[in-house]
């Protein structure tokens, strides 16, 4: 990571040398109105530009992107044209002279293939065409090239193919930045799928045994216990959305429960106690059932009498407070460490370590779990979610499959 940020730092250094370097060739000794002196302005209107054109470029290099950007990179380098491409073709064109998209990717297979950069002349028969020559800076991401900014200008400059290799470093500094989202975003994904792989395959053929039970001897019971089996495994085999809300993911911990129950009978009491004020808070998909599975396996786990679990989830000014207790068999400690750690594998594999290890993957390491157990005395485990998180929203609501 030390290494990324001092790239970013290397790539961002350019764009303030530029800034600097512009003010100084129009610097006055006076300030412009008391807002600063012209190497400020200049520097300032280099960073601006630069950040409008950053949002865009975090998504990838698409047409999309590349189109919502091409203005802003043409603005930095004060060029009459610019484009960017990726390997096969012009994702967009800004600027006069557009007529020499084929003529530049014909051109582009040597810097494409070598990752160097290089300027050439453009052939030209329309008498009105401004552009002459082309300056190639490649666009790469962990040594691969990914396409190229090309920037079209009247003339020759060695200014322009140093100032377009700097833009381009900085663009390559922001596809970097959209592939490690895209990695994140491959991590949860497969961290989801692995917490879908942990439920108890031992729990949906009980589920769906104790469904069987009741088709005969209570036909109406069987039909609703049904339809909350099903309504918990569309939840939790869903496809769209990191996260969710606060009430979506009780609202299938409930369809869990109503299965539990069936099964357990008086055995198995449960609490809950919920403000609706903490309802809207989105969360991690998937982050609090696998914790409820947990306290229903131990506070079930080797007890013949009624076990008892309580669910809470309390406004804590900026934060809610979900709170998931058991008097069950509990755990020892150094072992639950071990677990969260990753050292050894839980038994029944509910997933505590999975949970703690995304929770502080959004939050940051201050918002893992805080578990307290001990052999015999049950287990109380506590998470804080903020109420408000940048990149946390829920896309989804409770009626999507």
């Amino acid at each position: 990571m030390s290494g990324f940020l001092a790239g970013l730092c290397v790539a961002v250094l350019p764009l303030l040398a530029a800034g600097f370097w512009l003010g100084r060739r129009t610097a006055r000794p006076e300030s412009l109105g008391g807002l600063g002196t012209p190497v400020e302005h200049a520097t300032f209107q280099t960073l601006h530009t630069a950040s409008l054109a950053a949002p865009p470029l975090r998504g990838g290099l698409t047409e999309e992107t590349a189109r919502r950007s091409a203005r802003r990179l043409r603005t930095l380098l004060g060029t009459d044209a610019l484009c960017l491409t990726d390997q096969k073709q012009v994702l967009a064109w800004d600027g006069v002279g557009d007529h020499h998209r084929a003529e530049i990717m014909e051109r582009l297979a040597g810097p494409l293939e070598t990752g160097r950069g290089e300027a050439f002349r453009l052939n030209c028969d329309a008498p009105d065409c401004l552009l002459r020559w082309a300056v190639v800076a490649p666009l790469t991401v962990d040594d691969r090239v990914h396409g190229a900014l090309v920037a079209c200008a009247p003339r020759e400059s060695a200014v322009l193919v140093r100032a377009a290799g700097e833009v381009a470093r900085w663009v390559s500094v922001q596809l970097e930045l959209a592939d490690l989202d895209q990695s994140r975003t491959r991590l949860i994904e497969a961290e989801i799928k692995a917490l879908r792989a942990q439920i108890s395959p031992h729990f949906i053929f009980n589920s769906l045994a104790v469904i069987a039970s009741f088709v005969r001897t209570d036909p109406e019971r069987a039909r609703e216990l049904l339809l909350e089996f099903a309504d918990f495994t569309r939840y939790s085999f869903r496809r769209h959305g990191d996260f969710t809300t606060l009430a979506d993911e009780l609202h299938a911990i409930d369809h869990y429960l109503a299965l539990v129950r069936a099964r357990f009978g008086e055995r198995l009491s449960v609490t809950l106690q919920i403000a609706p004020e903490v309802l809207p808070v989105a969360l991690p998909f998937l982050c609090l059932q696998p914790l409820v599975e947990n306290a229903v396996k131990h506070g079930l786990e080797g007890k013949a009498d009624k076990s008892r679990i309580s669910i809470t989830a309390q406004d804590a000014g900026a934060e809610a407070l979900v709170v998931i207790e058991d008097d069950g068999a509990g755990m020892d400690p150094d072992l639950l460490r071990r677990i969260l750690a990753g050292e050894v594998s839980p038994s029944g594999g509910i997933g505590l370590s999975n949970v703690d290890d995304r929770l502080r993957q959004v939050y940051g390491d201050d918002y893992g779990l805080v578990i307290e157990t001990a052999v015999g005395a049950g287990m109380k485990i506590t998470a804080r979610l903020p109420k408000y998180q940048p990149g946390v929203h829920s896309a989804s609501r409770r009626s999507e499959p």
